[in-house]
């Protein structure tokens, strides 16, 4: 049976890019994972109703900046900016560090695989028949420009006594081409009847490397063949 390894993870380095971007040794290191857990943890508890996909984290010089990806700024800034100010002194005050915080709309919410799986899981949480859910979710995506979508869901699905898992799909969604751009997202809807995961890809086209990275690949080729004849 063949498993299927993280979207994400597996382009790392290629089109992807980290979301914690800092370097420590030793105890340092250790320490400072910590506090990207707690960060995270912090984050994901106080802005559950605002949207956020993701959360990127930097430390320039002693500091800690925090970048939040949402659908929904205007919950996280708040009137006049009172709740973000809020959100930077909690921070401050969970790390030892001074913190800066930046936010980032996203303007296509549904083209976004972690805001696509947490609408899903509201919506079966209001107990909205899963199938429907699902489709209304990929229509929505496809609508928007994606060039495929998946989405399964698994748990006790409409209350069956023994747990299933069911998907549906429209378009393709490419999982071993690595230039191809697919968001995976995974969210938790907590039902009477227990625990649903609910996990999404979106395919929204390949990646093309742009005219000068193609040339300096051309460059860095014929480099080495030159390198290749001359030991020859």
């Amino acid at each position: 049976m063949g498993q299927k390894v993280h979207p994400n993870g597996f382009r790392l380095g290629v089109i992807r890019d980290w979301d914690a971007k800092w370097f420590a040794t030793g105890k340092n290191y250790a320490q400072a994972l910590i506090d990207d857990q707690k960060v995270r943890r912090y984050l994901r508890g106080r802005l559950k109703n605002a949207a956020v996909s993701r959360i990127e984290l930097v430390r320039p010089g002693g500091n800690l900046g925090v970048t939040i990806f949402t659908g929904r700024p205007g919950i996280v800034i708040g009137k006049k900016g009172e709740d973000i100010e809020k959100l930077r002194k909690d921070l401050t005050t969970l790390t030892g560090v001074p913190v800066q915080i930046s936010v980032e709309e996203i303007r296509k919410p549904e083209l976004d695989a972690a805001l696509v799986a947490e609408n899903i899981c509201q919506q079966l949480e209001k107990r909205i028949m899963f199938r429907r859910a699902m489709k209304r979710a990929v229509q929505n995506s496809m609508r928007l420009g994606a060039q495929g979508v998946k989405v399964m869901i698994a748990g006790r699905l409409n209350g069956a006594e023994i747990a299933r898992s069911e998907w549906y799909r429209e378009g393709r969604v490419p999982l071993h081409t690595l230039r191809a751009d697919v968001d995976y997202g995974f969210s938790e809807a907590r039902t009477t009847y227990g625990v649903i995961g609910v996990k999404v890809w979106i395919f929204k086209g390949e990646v093309l490397p742009t005219v000068e990275e193609s040339i300096s690949q051309q460059e860095k080729s014929n480099r080495m063949k030159t390198n290749t004849d001359a030991a020859a």
